[in-house]
């Protein structure tokens, strides 16, 4: 019975997963468009011939005889627009890039270049003609024939586990069950009705399945195509890869260095099925994905996962994650006061919690911060609460915000509570005069710091007025207690406080802001101030620069506006980007915001603290935060994303009366200082079940990058009420690159059980990623102007004159830097590659160009030279001249470069000393 490949019908059924799949749709033959190097382009029909030897395509000029192409004389299949005529201007924009594949062939690398009108067309051509070049020699049998493969005789060892009575059937219920639990996720009704299928199929309907029956089933639900294609892209053989092929894997896609055959043993051994793989060391199609969507290959760096920066620095350069009214689970105005809230927020690592001191009806203090009297708790009990949890998730300090509403008799009684309870965690040794910036992280460990107001030095009293915060009044309006203690005309509002909480006060004395000139000269490293949203707002966007350098010695925290009446958040981003340690969020809301949050404080082993961009920290430093291009001394990165599938996606959570189908789509977005603020969007996967293809490739260019954050979104296209599917947010510091699965989580920030999303990353340090500059290539021959360094004028003579003596370094600096780059760019194309590409798959290219042909000349590389040359002997084709020149420039640049930093970056050091 002939197999037939349907890609358009049922694209959910996913017939395109094996190499035999692939063979026999090209049997069939599909129309194509062939693109010429006029960037004219024509339909033909393409189909691979009987005996598989080459590749013909009709209606043609030429005769039969020419219009094919031998399957022997293929040196390379490319996917994408890689090469000059897929690349040049006028065609770029017509189609996009997954849709396009080349055949680079005969002694010359003559390229044919084709069109295809889905992305699954390309991979069923691409994959199955990579097959017959690696097969050519030897071509397999009709494929299906032959023994049993690695994968099919540990599928049916499978069943004969489950057929108790040896029978050679089991019934279907066990049949799903078994699937079920070899692949966590899968919806039950999606495995019945592949049996149904089949069973129709095969006309044997019943209660039970043959091991043939089952067998199939399985094949056909759990290959996942893109991880298959990619399997056979690296795999020598084609059906598995072997110890060489999974390290060639690890170390030029995944990035990974120092990889060893006993590291890639180790990873077959724990995620490769079958019994006679793990003996021979083979990673078949079922290992490869399981190893895919492991831990082991998550997109979040695991470096990351433990404290892995630097604590010893001053407080004040850290980002400090803090929570506004903690205690509340619901919205501010409604809220139940529950000290849960409490205990969630600690155990998320947050390290700067607020309380609000209320006179309670027995004399003893109480906090609440919801408007109804009834839900207030005994401040002793909050207390006791910090102690047990303020250490359970992070061991550097815990900030403690005091806001006092209470009477002194009973600030006495809540002072003695914080002596009584935390004891030897209280850190009251008062500062230091002699130094200049607070103490470090490190130095704090274990501590508990009190944020609030201290007496005037002269006063001796056992109590005294002092000014009184801004925040916590919108509570005391909603209690009908706003009327006490405002004073007339104006001015700040003062309150009576007791020496014995005024002497718990030590790192963290709370003080009014004037303005930046005033705390410049006489504000004192251990005071900080609180803003509120609005007025740190306005800061923000009107003097950037100096609240940066405000936030260098002194700690700052800034707190929801009293509008804020459902407890909504504002945007972190926002303060952060001018160096605001402390954005007091409502940890109850979820929401983009407290994503944003969540996802930041990740990347530092969920400590708590984030260290602030050195640009944030430098002494003499010139950061304005509304920038509008890339920042000097911070070279831009360039993120290229793929976003290949989604798996197991499920349906959003309020969507109304609808079917079980999604129409899901992707947004990546960037969020970071406003040069870098960025989305993207896939096309919408239709009809697709829960596991949709996207196959697209998205770009960003990215200014700051340590303070960039990429957050995935999963909408729902065809929705009623809710588009909402999955978030996943992540600091661009903690992106691993190569193929990676992003573990999807809810609007709360809870794990989705197997629901993720399989990208590709890579980042490159080059602006526009060589695309408006290609030299030497079809396209413009045009340079882009380059944009140099130069520095900022500060009105003194005496020190314009020292820095004007960089401007030449400067420049010489970039040209070295951009020579190296341009050279690097112009070689990974001529390799048939992206500049996202790395040195190793270009070699690696090369060599495979080489082996596949008989004529080929000998090329030597010799790695014992420092600077080593690449050399053909023999007749050179055009295309491998080319590549070879380009080479030997990439080689000079990057020699000139080197030879010359040294020299160039004196100059540069030179002239910032004389400054």
């Amino acid at each position: 019975k002939k197999k037939t490949v349907s890609f358009s019908t049922m694209p959910n059924d996913r017939k395109i997963n094996s190499t035999a799949a692939c063979i026999s749709f090209m049997l069939e033959g599909c129309e194509l468009k062939k693109v010429r190097s006029n960037s004219r382009m024509y339909s033909r029909f393409f189909v691979l011939d009987a005996d598989m030897r080459s590749v013909r395509w009709e209606p043609s000029k030429k005769d039969s005889e020419k219009a094919k192409i031998e399957i022997k004389s293929v040196k390379e299949v490319r996917v994408g627009k890689k090469t000059p005529v897929l690349r040049s201007n006028g065609l770029s924009d017509q189609f996009p890039d997954e849709c396009a594949f080349s055949i680079i062939y005969g002694d010359n690398y003559e390229s044919l270049d084709l069109v295809a009108s889905s992305a699954d067309v390309v991979s069923a051509w691409v994959m199955g003609l990579r097959y017959l070049v690696s097969y050519g020699k030897h071509t397999p049998e009709a494929p299906g024939t032959g023994h049993p493969s690695l994968r099919t005789s540990w599928i049916s060892s499978v069943f004969d586990l489950a057929d108790l009575q040896k029978s050679g059937r089991i019934p279907v219920s066990r049949a799903v069950q078994l699937i079920k639990a070899l692949n966590p996720g899968m919806k039950t009704s999606t495995i019945e009705l592949k049996f149904k299928e089949l069973q129709k199929a095969s006309e044997r309907p019943g209660t039970d399945v043959a091991c043939d029956l089952f067998v199939e089933a399985y094949c056909e639900l759990c290959t996942r195509p893109e991880i298959f294609f990619l399997l056979v892209q690296f795999s020598s053989n084609k059906e598995y890869l072997g110890l060489k092929d999974l390290l060639m894997f690890l170390e030029v896609e995944q990035g990974m260095e120092g990889v060893t055959e006993e590291k890639c043993l180790e990873i077959v051994g724990k995620y490769e099925p079958s019994k006679e793989g793990r003996e021979k060391g083979y990673l078949a199609i079922d290992g490869f994905t399981r190893y895919l969507l492991s831990a082991d290959c998550s997109i979040f760096d695991p470096q990351h996962r433990k404290v892995c920066q630097d604590m010893a620095q001053p407080l004040s350069h850290y980002y400090i994650s803090s929570a506004h009214s903690a205690c509340l689970l619901e919205d501010n105005f409604w809220g139940r006061s529950d000290i849960s809230g409490y205990i969630s927020a600690l155990g998320l690592g947050c390290r700067s919690i607020e309380l609000v001191l209320w006179d309670g009806p027995e004399g003893e203090p109480v906090v609440y911060t919801s408007p109804s009297a009834a839900s207030c708790v005994p401040f002793r009990a909050v207390v006791g609460l910090i102690d047990q949890h303020a250490f359970a998730a992070s061991a550097y300090p815990l900030i403690l915000c005091l806001v006092v509403r209470c009477s002194a008799s009973q600030q006495r009684l809540a002072a003695q509570c914080l002596r009584k309870t935390l004891g030897e965690k209280l850190y009251l040794e008062p500062p230091n005069p002699a130094a200049s910036y607070l103490p470090s992280p490190e130095q704090l460990k274990g501590r508990i710091l009190i944020k609030g107001k201290k007496l005037p030095p002269g006063c001796e009293d056992s109590e005294g007025e002092v000014s009184d915060e801004e925040e916590g009044w919108e509570l005391a309006r909603r209690l009908g207690q706003e009327d006490r203690e405002a004073p007339e005309g104006g001015g700040p509002r003062r309150v009576r406080l007791s020496r014995e909480l005024s002497e718990l006060v030590s790192l963290c004395q709370a003080v009014p802001f004037q303005d930046f000139e005033s705390s410049r000269r006489g504000q004192r490293y251990w005071e900080m101030c609180s803003f509120s949203e609005v007025e740190a707002g306005r800061f923000a966007n009107e003097c950037p620069a100096e609240l940066v350098s405000y936030n260098k010695r002194f700690l700052s925290r800034i707190y929801p506006s009293p509008m804020r009446i459902d407890a909504s958040n504002m945007n972190p981003q926002d303060f952060w980007k001018c160096g605001c340690q402390m954005v007091a969020m409502n940890y109850q809301t979820p929401g983009l915001m407290m994503d944003l949050n969540a996802g930041w404080f990740r990347q530092n082993g969920a400590c708590g603290y984030v260290l602030r961009p050195a640009i944030m920290r430098e002494e003499v430093s010139y950061f304005s935060a509304n920038a509008k291009d890339s920042l000097p001394g911070v070279p831009a990165q360039l993120l290229h994303l793929k976003v290949i599938s989604g798996q197991n996606l499920p349906k959003p959570k309020g969507s109304g009366a609808k079917g079980e189908v999604v129409e899901p789509y992707v947004c990546a977005e960037i969020h970071g200082i406003p040069a870098d603020c960025a989305e993207h969007r896939t096309k919408t996967a239709l009809q697709s079940g829960d596991n949709p293809i996207f196959d697209e490739s998205l770009e960003f260019q990215i200014n700051l990058p340590e303070l960039a954050v990429l957050r995935f979104v999963v909408l729902d296209d065809d929705y009623i009420g809710d588009e909402f599917i999955a978030q996943y947010t992540i600091p661009f510091e903690c992106l691993q690159p190569g193929y990676r699965h992003v573990p999807l989580q809810s609007l709360a920030g809870e794990p989705l059980p197997h629901a993720t999303l399989f990208v590709h990353v890579a980042i490159t340090d080059r602006r526009g990623g060589g695309k408006g500059h290609r030299r030497g290539l079809a396209g413009r021959r045009g340079r882009r102007v380059r944009e140099y360094t130069s520095t900022k004028a500060t009105g003194i003579k005496a020190i314009d004159e020292v820095f004007r003596t960089a401007t030449q370094p400067l420049r010489e600096a970039t040209d070295l830097r951009e020579n190296v780059q341009n050279a690097l760019v112009s070689f990974k194309e001529l390799c048939g590659l992206t500049p996202a590409a790395n040195m190793k798959q270009c070699i690696l290219t090369v060599a495979a160009w080489l082996l596949h042909s008989d004529s080929a000349p000998s090329v030597t590389l010799n790695l014992a030279e420092q600077y080593p040359p690449m050399e053909a002997q023999g007749p050179i084709p055009d295309l491998l001249r080319k590549v070879l020149t380009a080479y030997e420039t990439m080689i000079q640049t990057s020699r000139t470069l080197i030879e010359s930093a040294d020299a160039v970056y004196g100059k540069l050091i030179q002239a910032q000393q004389a400054g």
